[in-house]
């Protein structure tokens, strides 16, 4: 009898374990149907940007009321249904720290810049990376696009790259020169980039809603956005559209959160920058004489604020300007025809 409670109770617990494993990642929406949610309601949802059930328990329900074809009460009983699936009340600290155990850091090719953020681009956050040009923004968002297909145990996230781009700098060549680099097969990671440019600010923002039905269906560790800032910066002229600016550019850098929070995917935005009047002067260090454009807006959307400048030759330096966990500090990398790497003298 003992031992048949015990292989009960091991086949109880691996039970669980799969359990938990099927759980792992985000809920498709379908899920809501246990809570007696109706297919044509889902089909609703879907139609206008909600793919998971997380997306809809992380609403507002101001937001939800808003959809088209779905009555005040039918949304209350979503969003219920939706709560109940998604945990949405406190937890333990302990149980925070085991999950920030498990998560991914995709790297970034170089020892020494990996090393800086304590182990390269953190998944479910955003790192916004900025500088004056040629100093190897687009180029470490190249790099990325391939060491986030790598197994996680080389330093990969073992999934897709998605990348929009506003600047017209997307080269699928230098994939390819940075695929050679780590053996990896030059046309598979070409189609494990999913690309698109983005023409305009409302572009910009759709193609987020498509990433998402995107997410739902293939595994991504890696959403690049090479500028974040590029096409606000064009679009809108002057103070007076200041203010319509900021809350448009909030907007899209939450639903980036929201991505980063629902798929688990690294989100790393790069930021253009202006010379800064208040850190010039004999006794200013290089890394205040410019500052990243997009003001508090762009500030506080980021978990992770990377400053990049030049150095000697091929050398490129980044600082840790804002982190919640990361010291500020400093290292040196090379921009190599293999991609980001290890600087040698």
């Amino acid at each position: 009898d003992k031992v048949m409670a015990e292989a009960e109770y091991a086949l109880s617990e691996q039970q669980l374990v799969e359990e938990e494993e099927v759980q792992a990642g985000p809920y498709p929406l379908a899920v809501l149907e246990q809570y007696g949610i109706g297919a044509t309601e889902i089909k609703k949802l879907t139609d206008q940007g909600y793919n998971t059930a997380e997306s809809v328990a992380y609403a507002a329900k101001r937001d939800l009321i808003k959809l088209k074809g779905l009555s005040e009460a039918k949304i209350e009983k979503i969003h219920k249904a939706a709560a109940a699936i998604i945990p949405m009340g406190f937890t333990t600290a302990t149980v925070v720290e085991q999950q920030r155990k498990d998560t991914i850091y995709v790297s970034t090719g170089s020892a020494e810049l990996d090393n800086l953020l304590a182990g390269g681009f953190e998944t479910g956050s955003i790192t916004e990376i900025y500088g004056e040009f040629r100093t190897g923004k687009t180029q470490l968002c190249h790099s990325l696009c391939v060491t986030c297909q790598l197994p996680i145990g080389h330093g990969g996230g073992e999934g897709k790259a998605l990348y929009i781009d506003t600047e017209g700098t997307f080269r699928p060549q230098r994939l390819l020169q940075i695929a050679e680099k780590y053996g990896m097969n030059g046309p598979d990671v070409l189609d494990n980039v999913a690309y698109a440019r983005a023409h305009n600010t409302e572009h910009q923002s759709d193609l987020l809603m498509h990433a998402a039905a995107m997410m739902v269906d293939s595994r991504f560790s890696v959403v690049v956005v090479d500028s974040a800032t590029h096409l606000y910066r064009t679009e809108y002229h002057g103070r007076g559209e200041l203010s319509c600016r900021q809350m448009h550019l909030g907007r899209f850098m939450r639903s980036l959160q929201r991505i980063a929070d629902e798929f688990g995917v690294a989100v790393v935005v790069t930021n253009q920058v202006v010379a800064n009047p208040d850190g010039s002067g004999p006794f200013a260090s290089a890394a205040n004489q410019v500052k990243p454009i997009g003001g508090n807006i762009m500030a506080h959307a980021s978990t992770t604020r990377l400053q990049l400048r030049k150095g000697r030759g091929e050398s490129r330096i980044a600082k840790i300007m804002c982190s919640p966990n990361l010291p500020e500090s400093e290292a040196t990398f090379a921009i190599l025809e293999s991609g980001v790497g290890d600087y040698k003298d």
